[in-house]
This record gives structure tokens, sequence and C-alpha cells, in this order.
């Protein structure tokens, strides 16, 4: 089930592709639980990152419990994971919870590289 909120995109297996690898704009996609406490306080720094990022990057959830396959070929052993894509390749991965400066600065780190 693909949703859409107004500054995150929630991708599953079958719309990674499409969504992630080969979209025009860099992704930051936060692999998540349901379960999970830290993945639940980053919520909302993802979500205002995605708002303030608009146009620039697209913000992206990935379910890790109901999409296995995606979090095993990019090797996520701790949730939370953010990992920033650009052209289909990743460009930076950040781990843990963390407030939405600290995922700004790693977003522009990382797209200067």
């Amino acid at each position: 089930m693909e949703s859409k909120t107004d500054s995150i995109t929630h991708v599953t297996t079958k719309t990674w592709d499409a969504e992630v690898l080969r979209s025009n704009l860099p992704v930051f996609v936060d692999f998540w639980a349901e379960w999970c406490g830290p993945c639940r306080m980053v919520g909302p720094a993802v979500e205002q990152v995605g708002k303030i990022m608009s146009g620039k990057i697209k913000v992206a959830k990935l379910n890790v419990d109901e999409n296995q396959q995606i979090a095993m070929k990019y090797g996520i052993q701790s949730i939370p994971a953010l990992i920033l894509f650009k052209g289909g390749k990743e460009v930076g991965r950040t781990i843990g919870a963390a407030p939405k400066e600290t995922y700004m600065k790693f977003i522009e780190n990382s797209l200067k590289a």
C-alpha cells in the first residue's frame, strides 16, 4: 500500500524502483518499523525535512517489516536508518534518531560530495 502525505512518500518493494531509484530528485529514505520507539521519534523531524526541502529532494519512508527484501538489500541492521539516494545510488547513510537540523546538514553534505 503506497500512500503519500504532503511531504512523505510511503514506498514498498513494488514502488521502490520507480519512487527511489528512478527519481529525478535525490531521495531521503527513512527505514523504520511500527514497533520502533526511536523511529516514531524521528517521524516528525523527517516530515519537517520533507516540507522544508520540498522540490529539492523527495522524502520517503519504508516499513522494514513489510518490505524485508529492500531492507536486506541495503544491509539495514538497526533502525531508524536513513539513506540518501541520488541517481539510483546511495550517497549517504545515517543511523539513529537525530533532530531535523542534523538531517538537513547530513543531506546538504551528502549532496555536495
